[in-house]
């Protein structure tokens, strides 16, 4: 197994990662970068130099929980601190290519948070600054988590092979259940000039980009609808608070105590599309399919075979092999958990699967891989850019009930 040499580990250079935002996606991130060089022989050592929120009492009591080594109030202040090499940007769209361009115009290097940003235009500019960024040596990374799965890496490696042939059909949903109670307060993630999208981005990018890795090739076009289906929800202590009172989260908000305030985001998005090679793809992403509460599924199917992948049970994959005599053919479970499945040599022994957390865990192994190898990492921010574009074009054509709207490249 592929175990740290510990003897080594000090003679390794240091890799200062600063972090803005500081909720559930700041926890998971630190989960990662806390964990990832005890189970991985890397080549660069990580360092929990510095966590950034804007509540002072909070964002120290974060950074004492999860192992930072110091706070900051300001974002700016963090970019410029001398032991920070790495920012890692987990806070609301809205923010993320102010921080973005600034981190990469000092000197650092870039990961951030899906969706890439809340709009093209601000995708577009990050993606030029990390181009730019890149011939100084500084690398720049997306942070589509269930990339790292090793469930859905052996998938990837699988239809690169060839085992699913030429591929016909895409079938993805993404549901949670957590809005289905209209009195859960308006947070950020309902506001559109704070996350840009509802369940659209929130959960929408997350598939589209899955479906764009998994088949190899980009979705060229789309149809949509979207729907909000409660209009307006409790202000959280007051339409001053409403939007600051979380920095990267949301779902832990109590309940609403200032009024009624307006939701400008979707509630659901469902969209069919087709790839670059004519394979035709459908999406669902809601955050009201009751009893639902992370299910993400996807299923593609080729002349040679399909696969289909459940978050759920996500050591799993199901494969069919269509060039097998039907008299004994069908789906049959592939149990990702051998040493020799993506990610897996540094683990547990074979059976003992993995969970949500480790995706963090994996993508920190990848980048930092990646910085000390010169190499650039992916998804990079033109990646990213790619799925804004998806994103904006399933928004178009809900808004005019268009039959299909083209995606600009």
């Amino acid at each position: 197994m592929g175990q740290p040499h510990r003897g080594d580990e000090v003679e390794k250079p240091a890799l200062g990662v600063g972090m803005v935002g500081y909720a559930f996606m700041g926890a998971a991130h630190s989960q990662g970068w806390r964990t990832v060089g005890r189970v991985f022989d890397l080549p660069r050592r990580p360092v929990l130099a510095a966590v950034c929120g804007r509540d002072g009492q909070a964002v120290r009591a974060m950074a004492e929980r999860h192992g930072w080594a110091a706070a900051e109030t300001d974002w700016r202040s963090l970019i410029a601190r001398d032991d920070v090499d790495l920012v890692d940007i987990c806070t609301p769209g809205d923010s993320h290519a102010e921080i973005a361009v600034a981190a990469l115009a000092a000197g650092k290097h870039v990961l951030c948070e899906k969706p890439l940003a809340n709009t093209v235009e601000e995708a577009e500019v990050m993606a030029a600054a990390a181009e730019a960024a890149l011939a100084r040596g500084q690398m720049s990374m997306v942070g589509f988590n269930y990339r790292r799965l090793p469930a859905t890496s052996l998938a990837r490696n699988m239809i690169a092979e060839g085992r699913l042939g030429t591929l016909r059909h895409l079938r993805v949903t993404y549901l949670q259940d957590w809005l289905v109670d209209r009195r859960f307060p308006l947070t950020w993630r309902l506001r559109k000039e704070a996350a840009g999208s509802g369940a659209l981005g929130d959960l929408g990018a997350h598939i589209v980009d899955l479906a764009q890795y998994l088949a190899g090739e980009p979705l060229v076009g789309v149809s949509a609808l979207t729907e909000t289906f409660v209009r307006e929800r409790p202000l959280p202590g007051g339409a001053s608070s409403g939007l600051s009172a979380v920095s990267d989260g949301g779902l832990s908000a109590g309940p609403g105590t200032g009024g009624l305030g307006t939701v400008t985001v979707d509630d659901a998005a469902l969209f069919t599309a087709r790839f670059a090679s004519g394979a035709l793809a459908s999406f669902e992403a809601s955050r009201f399919a009751s009893g639902r509460k992370n299910s993400l599924r996807i299923e593609l199917n080729g002349e040679r075979g399909s696969l289909a992948f459940d978050l759920e049970r996500l050591n799993e994959l199901s494969y069919h092999d269509h060039t097998e005599p039907g008299a004994h053919a069908g789906f049959r479970r592939i149990l990702v958990t051998e040493p020799d499945h993506p990610y897996l040599d540094a683990w547990w022994p074979p059976g003992h699967g993995l969970g949500y957390e480790h995706t963090f865990v994996h993508q920190a192994r990848d980048l930092v891989r990646a910085i000390a190898d010169g190499r650039p990492p992916v998804p990079s921010f033109a990646d990213g850019l790619q799925v804004q574009r998806v994103l904006a074009a399933v928004e178009e054509s809900a808004e005019k009930n268009s039959v299909y709207t083209p995606i600009a490249v």
